[in-house]
């Protein structure tokens, strides 16, 4: 199963097409973290399952979205109704209640990758505005069973190598 993970594109049509197209048919799902600043009905926004970020408002957005991917129960958000900028905690214990095994959010605009107790929470980072760096940033999430690889990619598709991982339960 392989995931393209984007967040916080804040209305660039364009790098968000572009990325889509790039990847189109090379994944099985496409996860948008919020703060597209365009239409949830866009062309653009299809078929990314997507939610709302702090700069998103149209209401059709959802807040979170739970999606089953093979065997794997992901947790969508934004982050800031969670305060992941100063922790991971609240986000921890919702993605609990929803026994997600992996965390996808934005927000910070830096991107990141860990595993804490048996879950792994990725933030892409920006296709946009990063933070921290000067390469806006998404991620492609590839997992086989127990195993979970997380490769970043900057706006040109070029591997990010010294940030990539491979993750186990």
């Amino acid at each position: 199963m392989k995931i393209l993970v984007v967040s916080d594109n804040h209305g660039d049509a364009h790098i968000l097409t572009e990325v889509r197209e790039q990847w189109s048919n090379q994944v099985d799902y496409m996860l948008h973290a919020g703060d597209s600043e365009l239409p949830f009905e866009s062309d653009e926004m299809n078929p990314f399952i997507k939610v709302r970020g702090n700069c998103d408002f149209d209401s059709s957005y959802p807040e979170d979205e739970v999606v089953e991917c093979g065997d794997k129960r992901i947790f969508i958000t934004h982050g800031h109704l969670y305060g992941i900028k100063s922790s991971l905690d609240r986000v921890h214990y919702k993605a609990e209640e929803n026994n997600a095994d992996i965390i996808i959010f934005g927000h910070s605009h830096q991107l990141g990758a860990e595993m804490i107790d048996r879950k792994l929470f990725l933030n892409p980072g920006s296709i946009r505005l990063p933070r921290d760096r000067n390469e806006p940033t998404y991620a492609i999430v590839e997992f086989e069973n127990e195993k979970v690889e997380v490769v970043f990619y900057t706006n040109e598709h070029d591997k990010l190598l010294s940030w990539n991982g491979t993750f186990t339960d």
